[in-house]
């Protein structure tokens, strides 16, 4: 696999490390464009779970390119001892540690989450669940879009499927996930709006001191806009937060609701909302 890659790209430094692997620039020797290239070594998974994880991404990364908010798979080779997976080149910091700094504006938080949901709004059309959407998750190319990333957790909703099993991180899971009951897509569009709170607010909105203080939080649902944070934010913002952040999973919006929300057609001027 080593061999065949190295026949169709030269490959350069190490850029990143990650649990089962490590990725690498590299270049294709005619374009000389830079690729980014995830080597997974295979003896590194434990169990099946890793294993099931590992056949998902190229699958559904490949069903889901080309987007322009997805991160895009070009080349897959695989032997019985690693998995290579040429994709786009991003930068090494995530939504995650902008998110860092202090909170964004409106009309930041809104064309981010925008290309966001285009993103998922593109999966769900397709009938895939991302079911691990978190900012660690959401990359910048160099070009500075953001790119959807890791579907090692994605599963298949088609033809009327309800998913199952508790997949997730702590904030940004849906409590129906929780609460072990079968769920759909929205699960996602929950996600999307605890990113967007923490993009306004700075802190997420269900909380503790350990992940089972936080699991609780987020099954109880309780979201609440407290006055010396949310003061600036607009009443727009506000609204579009309870809709995504539904409890009741019926009454959530899906993305594609969520992208016709007046809050998100106006890039977060509340001046025009007014």
């Amino acid at each position: 696999m080593w061999s065949a890659l190295k026949r169709n790209y030269e490959v350069s430094e190490e850029i990143g490390r990650g649990r089962f692997g490590t990725i690498f620039r590299c270049f294709h020797p005619l374009s000389n464009q830079p690729y980014a290239c995830k080597l997974i070594d295979k003896s590194l998974l434990l169990d099946s779970t890793d294993r099931h994880c590992l056949q998902n991404e190229p699958k559904f990364m490949s069903l889901l390119s080309p987007h322009p908010n997805i991160l895009q798979i070009f080349h897959v080779f695989e032997d019985d001892h690693y998995l290579s997976i040429v994709m786009d080149l991003c930068q090494p910091h995530t939504l995650f540690d902008r998110m860092l700094h202090a909170p964004f504006s409106e009309s930041q938080a809104a064309s981010l989450i925008k290309n966001l949901l285009e993103a998922v709004a593109h999966c769900h059309r397709l009938g895939v669940a991302h079911r691990d959407i978190k900012p660690d998750n959401i990359l910048f190319d160099s070009a500075d879009n953001l790119k959807l990333a890791d579907f090692g957790s994605a599963e298949w909703f088609g033809d009327g499927r309800s998913m199952s099993g508790v997949v997730g991180t702590p904030y940004y899971v849906a409590p129906e996930v929780l609460l072990g009951r079968e769920y759909d897509e929205k699960v996602d569009v929950w996600s999307c709006g605890v990113i967007l709170y923490i993009m306004l607010a700075g802190i997420p909105p269900f909380y503790g001191d350990s992940a089972a203080e936080i699991f609780e939080a987020v099954v109880r649902a309780n979201l609440r806009f407290p006055s010396r944070i949310f003061r600036t934010v607009s009443p727009a913002a506000k609204d579009l937060l309870r809709k995504m952040i539904s409890r009741d999973s019926s009454r959530r919006f899906s993305a594609e609701q969520a992208l016709r929300h007046p809050w998100i057609l106006s890039a977060g001027d509340t001046a025009e909302l007014t």
